[in-house]
């Protein structure tokens, strides 16, 4: 059985951050949604449930950070192209969020941008050609 993976995000504005990850590619998962968090769906394997302050403190003894003061994790999600690594990116700049805070990944098997969202929280979105990895899918692309 394959994992699923649940990232937890602290958000001021719950609302808003809902908005925001709709708008770059995620959809709401209502079963999994209240008042206080809500579960953002990217994939099959990958959800997100992005909590209020006092609901995200409930489950972490330790303070909130900041996370337009320090970095805890930055994360990534993979694109099938350039161009759907740059439409992410517009997708989150057109929601609020900010445009390449970390440096542009450009090298002849990978390109890679980055976007913050409205809470500082990082998000790589990264291609990297399966022709160049040795993947089977690669391998059959380079056929």
């Amino acid at each position: 059985m394959p994992q699923t993976i649940f990232v937890n995000l602290p958000v001021a504005d719950l609302a808003r951050s809902v908005a925001f990850y709709e708008a770059v590619g995620a959809t709401r998962h209502p079963r999994f949604s209240d008042e206080t968090a809500t579960c953002m769906v990217f994939s099959e394997s990958i959800h997100m449930m992005l909590m209020t302050h006092a609901k995200f403190a409930e489950f972490c003894p330790r303070p909130i950070a900041d996370a337009r003061q320090m970095i805890q994790v930055l994360l990534c999600l993979s694109a099938a192209s350039r161009a759907e690594v740059n439409g992410k990116v517009e997708a989150a700049v057109a929601a609020g969020g900010k445009a390449d805070p970390s440096k542009i990944d450009e090298y002849e098997m990978m390109y890679g941008r980055s976007f913050e969202d409205p809470d500082g929280h990082l998000w790589g979105i990264n291609w990297i050609d399966p022709a160049l990895t040795g993947s089977p899918q690669g391998a059959a692309a380079a056929a």
